[in-house]
C-alpha cells in the first residue's frame, strides 16, 4: 500500500503497509510491553456490545469488570464467572482508582444519566463508547463530563437479537472498529481505544466523527430504515404475500427484526446524515419509478447496484500499522481512514511490536 497525504513526513507517514494474505481480516501485530494493551477495562451496559466486549476483554488476558442495568444480566454474567454489578457508581469508582478505561455501551437517549455519574465518580476517566453515532455522542460528554479523556468508538458488528444472552466473546473478530480521530484528541486515550478494538479481534479505521456519521448514515442507518419499509410492504399484501417469501425478503429485511427501540434511537440520533442518504434513496427509487411507468425498463436502476454489489464483494481494505510518535498522526490517521484502510497494530512512544 502507498499511504496517501503524507505531505513533508513521506520518510516516517504514520503508518505503514501490513503484508495481506489468507489472515488478512486479523490484526497482524499489537503493541507489546506496559502500556494500552494491558490496560484495565470497566464496560458499562451488558447488553450484546457491552457483553460481548466484556467477554472478548477477558478472553484477552485484560482485567475487566462491568455494570448491568438488568438485575437478571448480571446474575448471568456473574454466573459465567464475570465480574459484573448493577452499580453503575461501584464500577466508575473502582475505574477511577485502577486508571481503567471506561466504555460506555448503552444507547445513546441512556448516555446522559450515566455521563452525570461518570462527572460524579470518575471525572477525569479514559472515556470511550461503542454508540453508532459520533457527533451527538461527543456533543453529550462535551457538556456532562467536560473533564474526561474522551475518544469516541463505534465497532461495527451486531446481531439482531440483543442483551447478554446474545453475546460472544468473538462478535468483533475481522469487524471494522472505528476510533475517532479528531484534531486535539487525546492520543494516549486513542491509543488505549485502539489496543483494546485490536485486542477483540477486530481491525482499526480511523475517522473524524462527521465522516464516520456520514458513512454509517448510508451503510448501517439507511438500511435499517429500508428493512423497515420493505417489511412493511410485504405485510401489506397479506396472508398470500407472506406465505410466499422467501430468501431475498427474508434477507433484505432481518435487521427489521431488531429491537425497535433500539433502532429507533440510533437511526434518530444520527438525523441530519440519515436525511441526507434517505434523499439519495428517494431520488434513486423516484428515477427507477419513472423509467418503470414510461418505458418499463429497470435496467439502470438495477445495473447500477448490481455493479455497487460486485465492488463490495472484491473490495480488501489496506491495512497498516499505525506509529503514534510522528508528527500530526491524527490526521495522517484521518487519511487512512478516509481511503478505506485499517489500522491492525500500533507503534507507540514506549511500545514495541511483536506478532500475535
Amino acid at each position: 500500500m502507498t499511504p496517501p497525504g503524507l505531505g513533508d513526513n513521506r520518510d516516517k507517514p504514520a503508518y505503514r503497509a501490513s503484508g495481506r494474505g489468507e489472515n488478512r481480516d486479523k490484526p497482524a501485530y499489537r503493541a507489546s510491553g506496559e502500556g494500552p494493551d494491558d490496560r484495565a477495562v470497566c464496560v458499562i451496559g451488558l447488553g450484546l456490545i457491552g457483553g460481548s466486549l466484556l467477554r472478548a476483554a477477558v478472553r484477552a488476558g485484560r482485567t475487566a469488570w462491568g455494570s448491568a442495568a438488568s438485575a437478571a444480566d448480571a446474575e448471568a454474567a456473574s454466573a459465567e464467572g464475570f465480574d459484573v454489578t448493577t452499580t453503575v457508581d461501584d464500577a466508575l469508582t473502582r475505574a477511577a482508582e485502577a486508571d481503567a478505561l471506561v466504555v460506555l455501551a448503552v444507547p445513546l437517549p441512556a448516555a446522559d444519566g450515566v455521563l452525570r455519574r461518570v462527572r460524579r465518580h470518575a471525572p477525569t476517566c479514559r472515556l470511550t463508547d461503542v454508540v453508532s453515532v459520533k457527533a451527538p455522542m461527543a456533543e453529550v460528554v462535551a457538556r456532562l463530563a467536560p473533564q474526561a479523556r474522551y475518544v469516541g468508538g463505534h465497532p461495527m458488528a451486531g446481531a439482531s437479537r440483543s442483551g447478554w444472552a446474545a453475546g460472544r466473546a468473538d462478535l468483533f473478530e475481522g469487524a471494522a472498529w472505528v476510533v475517532a480521530a479528531d484534531e486535539g484528541l487525546d492520543l494516549e486515550v486513542w491509543a488505549d481505544v485502539a489496543a483494546l478494538a485490536l485486542a477483540t479481534g477486530a481491525a482499526v479505521v480511523p475517522a473524524a466523527i462527521d465522516e464516520h456519521d456520514a458513512a454509517v448514515a448510508r451503510i448501517s442507518h439507511l438500511p435499517h430504515v429500508m428493512a423497515a419499509v420493505l417489511a412493511a410492504v410485504g405485510s401489506a399484501g397479506g396472508p398470500l404475500a407472506l406465505s410466499l417469501a422467501a430468501g431475498s425478503f427474508r434477507d433484505g429485511t432481518r435487521v427489521a427484526g431488531s429491537s425497535a427501540e433500539l433502532v429507533t434511537a440510533m437511526c434518530e440520533g444520527n438525523r441530519g446524515a440519515l436525511l441526507g442518504a434517505v434523499d439519495d434513496a428517494l431520488g434513486r427509487l423516484g428515477a427507477a419509478r419513472g423509467s418503470l411507468a414510461s418505458t418499463g425498463g429497470l435496467a439502470a436502476t438495477i445495473g447500477a447496484g448490481h455493479q455497487a454489489r460486485l465492488t463490495l464483494d472484491e473490495y480488501t481494505p489496506p491495512q497498516a500499522i499505525a506509529d503514534l510518535t510522528v508528527p500530526d498522526p491524527l490526521a495522517k490517521l484521518r487519511e487512512l481512514g478516509r481511503a478505506g484502510g485499517r489500522v491492525v497494530g500500533l507503534q507507540t512512544a514506549h511500545d514495541g511490536l511483536r506478532p500475535s
